[in-house]
């Protein structure tokens, strides 16, 4: 109930602000940054423009972690897999000597991720797979619903950028599909993006594991291996856009160099195209960081933006509000 009032409530919002002549993107201090993605909402829609964009071409894809919300410290996904590995534990007496699960169980998160990609990947494929598809999701909202953030103490789901959803809502009230494609886990985000975006689970695309149908006691199910199927990060972004919607974006939106190569194929296409990257500048309301940070790492995107015509947003100067309220 709570999800569909949600939904509801960011898609009427954007409607009540248009009649009654409310400046759209209101979290959004006035500059550069809102002037850009609005006279590129505007041109692309208005008929009769050169710029005008069908609206059966309106594809927007963005970026989730550090994008619509927080990534740090950690992935929200990762601490998510963390906590999971220790609920699964007693079934799995192997994990005790096993790295990085030892590590794990031993209360050494740092450790249990020092292995890098080829560590987290390992902790996925083990804490995601082996429940059907509904055991899976119920698994992540019981989780998101009492998870709190560990520097702010605000659940995960309201750690999401106010700024960011205005946008999406803003963008859908203008003719736009909004999708999101992240290197997250599509089962992971599905279950609760409706709520926190307005954006249905049909629209999200992601990193996923492999997936067997089976009849279980005459009921039939879709079932979780501990295996990975498709990592749609960096050079799997545009892939997974293509397989999934089968149109280029007109818009993209990242904020690490994990999304270099969806934000280049999006900007390479013909006709007016919007590239934006979000840059973590504000310590005092969010972190700062980029250049050296080990999740959300912004070099070549930063770098080459100015040249590929990419807008970089400076979180401190060009939002007035950083965090969505809390609903709690």
């Amino acid at each position: 109930m709570k999800t569909r009032f949600a939904a509801t409530l960011l898609a009427v919002l954007p409607a009540f602000a248009e009649k009654s002549g409310a400046e759209p993107l209101p979290s959004w201090r006035d500059g550069a940054a809102k002037s850009a993605i609005v006279g590129f909402v505007q041109r692309v829609t208005a008929p009769g423009s050169p710029d005008f964009v069908h609206p059966a071409e309106r594809i927007a894809a963005f970026d989730n972690d550090g994008t619509l919300w927080s990534e740090k410290p950690m992935y929200v996904q990762a601490r998510f897999a963390l906590d999971r590995v220790r609920a699964l534990a007693a079934g799995h007496p192997g994990w005790k000597t096993e790295e990085p699960f030892a590590s794990v169980l031993r209360g050494d998160d740092r450790k249990a991720l020092a292995g890098g990609e080829q560590a987290v990947l390992k902790i996925i494929a083990a804490s995601h797979g082996g429940t059907t598809a509904e055991q899976f999701s119920a698994s992540v909202e019981r989780w998101l619903a009492q998870a709190r953030h560990p520097a702010t103490g605000r659940l995960y789901t309201d750690m999401t950028y106010q700024p960011m959803v205005e946008l999406l809502a803003y963008l859908r009230e203008n003719g736009f599909k909004t999708f999101i494609v992240s290197g997250g886990g599509v089962a992971f985000i599905r279950p609760w993006c409706e709520g926190a975006y307005g954006v249905p689970p049909e629209q999200v695309i992601g990193s996923s594991v492999r997936l067997r149908y089976e009849v279980r006691k005459d009921e039939p199910v879709v079932v979780r291996q501990p295996e990975i199927d498709f990592v749609d990060d960096k050079a799997g972004k545009p892939v997974g856009i293509q397989r999934h919607i089968g149109r280029r974006p007109v818009i993209a939106f990242g904020n690490s160099d994990g999304d270099f190569e969806m934000l280049e194929w999006t900007t390479a296409g013909p006709g007016p195209r919007l590239g934006v990257i979000i840059h973590h500048t504000d310590e005092q309301r969010e972190w700062a960081y980029d250049r050296e940070s080990p999740v959300g790492r912004l070099d070549r995107a930063l770098d080459e933006a100015p040249a590929r015509g990419w807008r970089v947003v400076d979180m401190r100067r060009d939002w007035r509000q950083v965090f969505s309220p809390a609903k709690d």
